[in-house]
């Protein structure tokens, strides 16, 4: 099942909602403002990034200016700011999309189609080849 983790009130995770259902996708989705990413979630989705916690930082947020101000994120340690983040999450890129095995953070029209099933892929290519060759 894929996770859709979002602040309601973005475009970003209004895109990749509507992406998903057009593209009849299953997914559960969360509001992050009513119900937070915890810290051992927030861990959890940490083993699927590249550079760690800020590839699931939105350097652009208000949040992470102000937080900037004070106690800049880069300071703490990993702990403290899984901490930070579990308890701010305007602080994360939004939407979040994961399963068990994939994370994107942030919609991208082309990094979302990884959560395309197998299957669908492989017919839809089977169908561009076949429209190719007629």
């Amino acid at each position: 099942m894929i996770n859709l983790c979002v602040l309601p009130s973005t475009a970003s995770c209004r895109k990749a909602h509507r992406w998903l259902l057009e593209h009849r996708i299953p997914f559960h989705e969360r509001n992050m403002n009513a119900q937070p990413l915890t810290e051992a979630e927030i861990k959890h989705l940490l083993q699927y990034t590249y550079d760690g916690i800020d590839d699931l930082i939105s350097t652009k947020s208000n949040a992470y200016q102000q937080l900037s101000r004070t106690t800049p994120i880069e300071d703490m340690s990993l702990s403290e700011a899984v901490h930070v983040l579990s308890q701010t999450p305007q602080l994360l890129r939004r939407p979040i999309i994961f399963d068990d095995h994939r994370l994107l953070c942030g919609f991208n029209q082309d990094e979302i189609r990884m959560f395309i099933p197998r299957d669908q892929r492989v017919l839809k290519l089977k169908s561009l080849s076949e429209h190719q060759m007629a």
